[in-house]
C-alpha cells in the first residue's frame, strides 16, 4: 500500500460491494492506498444503495455485515455545521447538488496532497479544481 489519504465517494465505494463497470479499478485503487477516507454520509448512502441490487434478503445482510466491518478502516469525517456550510460554497460555485457538495465539502477538510476516487462526472472537475488527483474511469466533458 502506498501513503497518502484517499477519499471515496459513494458511487465508487459501490463498486467495491457489487459486480459493476469499473470495480476493478475502484478495488486496486483502494488496496494501493492505506488511508481510507470518507464521510458519514457515504455509510448511510452505500447501505441504503445495496437495498436496490441486491436479489435477497440473505444477500443484503451479508453485504451490509462486509460494509460495517471494513468501515472501522475508515477515516470518517463528519457532516456538521462547518461541512454544511462548505457545501453550499461549493454547490454553488461548481454548480452542485446537495449530495455532490456535501461529499466535496467533506472531502476538503483533507489536507493535500489527497486523492478523490468518484464514477460521479459533474464531481470530477470540482475535485480537480480543489486540488484533488481525481481518481476515475470517465471523462468530466462527456
Amino acid at each position: 500500500m502506498s501513503g497518502g489519504l484517499l477519499y471515496v465517494d459513494t458511487s465508487a465505494l459501490l463498486r467495491r460491494y457489487v459486480a459493476a463497470p469499473h470495480r476493478l479499478m475502484v478495488v486496486e485503487a483502494m488496496e494501493a492506498t492505506s488511508v481510507w477516507v470518507a464521510s458519514t454520509l457515504t455509510r448511510t448512502e452505500i447501505l441504503l444503495a445495496l437495498q436496490e441490487v441486491v436479489v435477497s434478503p440473505e444477500q443484503l445482510s451479508v453485504l451490509w455485515a462486509t460494509v460495517r466491518g471494513e468501515w472501522d478502516a475508515f477515516w470518517e469525517v463528519p457532516i456538521d455545521q462547518r461541512c454544511l456550510n462548505r457545501a453550499v460554497d461549493i454547490g454553488g460555485q461548481f454548480g452542485l447538488g446537495t449530495i455532490d457538495a456535501l461529499q466535496l465539502a467533506a472531502a476538503d477538510r483533507l489536507p493535500r496532497p489527497a486523492r478523490f476516487l468518484t464514477l460521479e462526472r459533474q464531481q470530477i472537475p470540482a475535485a480537480a479544481e480543489l486540488g484533488f488527483e481525481v481518481i476515475s474511469a470517465l471523462d468530466a466533458t462527456q
